[in-house]
């Protein structure tokens, strides 16, 4: 047994002397994780992270970036004989007739929809909680950026593959470039590389931002993330009374927290597989090749930017122009302006409430959204404004299956957008505010008790 565990330690010894890994590494399995599942929500945009690049790298074998015509001579009949482009016909490839092409195609889109709505769960735990406050404001900030980073991302990846769906999302977004003041002309013509669809090569250039500049860009922010995550430590929920922002609880490494992530790891990846397996999404084939001259209202964009459509169809048909010359057209408004006022305002907040509050403490131990009336009335108006936008995107959907007036749906979200998040606000504050009350009054009730069994022996 001796000679056993020298034999072991002998490598270990050798490994060391030439790299002083030892104290890293015993830091690191020392290293205490939260111990709650709300925390679990990064954990899982992560590895859907990891499936995304690994599906990804398997994809990009077959896919060809361009928008050279073909015939399409392929195993699907409705599209024989059909023109189309070299990139939607190496798209109808992969779904028919490469190995686990599908299964790949499938379990990629799945793992974007579930990336981004990690991140935005987990976006709502850190507001609703507190856990962007000092000393955390950059590992919140970068959070921020990586969402409207994925949602960039996951629009280039639909749009690249030049079916009916993406070319009329890549008509919407030229339209909102070119309705950026000033500069909207040249950002159109930077991008596109001439009038709408653009230069041939345009899709090369999308393909690459895909497949290579936005991956690396959110695997950058995510190795930054975790890292001050690890050197600012997690935050955690007060569960002792005598819990303070000096005491770090948690779980070590290992045994603990590693194998419950691996366990996680390979959840997610075979939830997201399964799906890909055996749930459709984006049937291309149905949607047929992008014409400009066509237009469905089937094809709808993937969930995560339905709160911009909803922003373009609420605006009025308003313009400014000054001398017969338009200077900010109407696309403006519900295409730039409305996610740069909800981007703005998510990198804002901390120092929103840090002024209004006066707060310049460190925070290490969390609030409960009761804690916190303003906030968390600030937040739920703002997510409900947020979300009646997205729901307004789905009217044309309304009228189709259920027959509602697109117009009367029109008119009671443009009224409702700003009417119920205000009621939402009071609403929430005061139920925050008569949860305090009660408490309080139970702390009362329950030192009153003590004190009269104390006087009593």
């Amino acid at each position: 047994m001796v000679r056993r565990q020298a034999a072991t330690a002998e490598p270990i010894r050798f490994i060391d002397e030439r790299t002083g890994a030892a104290p890293f590494a015993r830091r690191m399995l020392r290293y205490l994780f939260p111990d709650h599942w709300s925390f679990l929500l990064g954990e899982v945009a992560l590895y859907a992270f990891v499936v995304l690049v690994g599906t990804g790298i398997y994809l990009t074998l077959f896919f060809e970036p361009s928008l050279a015509d073909t015939v399409y001579t392929g195993v699907y009949g409705p599209l024989q004989g059909r023109t189309m482009s070299e990139a939607y016909r190496s798209a109808l490839d992969i779904s028919f007739e490469v190995d686990a092409g599908l299964l790949m195609r499938q379990t990629h889109h799945w793992a974007a929809d579930v990336f981004v709505a990690a991140i935005v769960l987990h976006l709502l735990r850190i507001f609703f909680t507190g856990a962007f406050r000092k000393p955390r404001e950059l590992t919140y900030l970068i959070g921020v950026v990586m969402l409207f980073a994925a949602l960039l991302e996951g629009y280039l990846g639909y749009s690249m593959v030049d079916d009916l769906l993406s070319g009329m999302g890549l008509a919407i977004g030229n339209g909102v470039a070119l309705s950026v003041p000033v500069i909207g002309g040249d950002l159109a013509l930077l991008l596109w590389g001439g009038a709408y669809p653009g230069d041939p090569t345009f899709e090369s250039r999308m393909y690459i931002a895909h497949v290579l500049l936005f991956p690396a860009l959110l695997a950058t922010l995510i190795g930054l993330h975790l890292a001050l995550v690890a050197s600012r430590h997690h935050t955690q929920f007060r569960r002792l009374r005598a819990q303070t922002d000096r005491r770090l609880v948690g779980v070590p490494t290992f045994p603990g927290q590693a194998p419950r992530s691996l366990g996680l790891m390979f959840a997610v990846a075979a939830v997201l597989f399964a799906l890909g397996g055996l749930v459709q999404i984006n049937p291309i084939w149905l949607w047929g090749p992008y014409e400009l001259a066509l237009s469905t209202n089937g094809a709808q964009p993937d969930w995560y930017l339905g709160w911009l459509i909803g922003g373009l169809r609420l605006m009025p048909g308003f313009d400014v122009t000054i001398g017969g010359y338009t200077l900010i057209p109407n696309p403006f408004w519900g295409g730039v302006l409305f996610p740069a006022i909800v981007m703005v305002v998510l990198l804002g907040f901390p120092w929103i409430e840090r002024r209004l509050t006066g707060d310049r403490s460190i925070h290490n131990v969390l609030d409960r959204p009761r804690d916190a009336p303003a906030r968390t009335g600030f937040g739920l108006a703002f997510l409900s404004w947020v979300f009646l936008i997205f729901v307004a995107g789905s009217a044309d959907r309304a009228t189709v299956f259920l027959g509602l007036d697109y117009a009367g749906q029109i008119a009671f979200y443009r009224v409702a957008v700003w009417v119920v998040p205000a009621l939402v606000f009071f609403i929430a504050r005061a139920a925050c505010r008569a949860l305090q009350r009660a408490e309080e009054l139970e702390r009362e009730q329950h030192a009153a008790e003590t004190e009269g069994r104390l006087v009593g022996r």
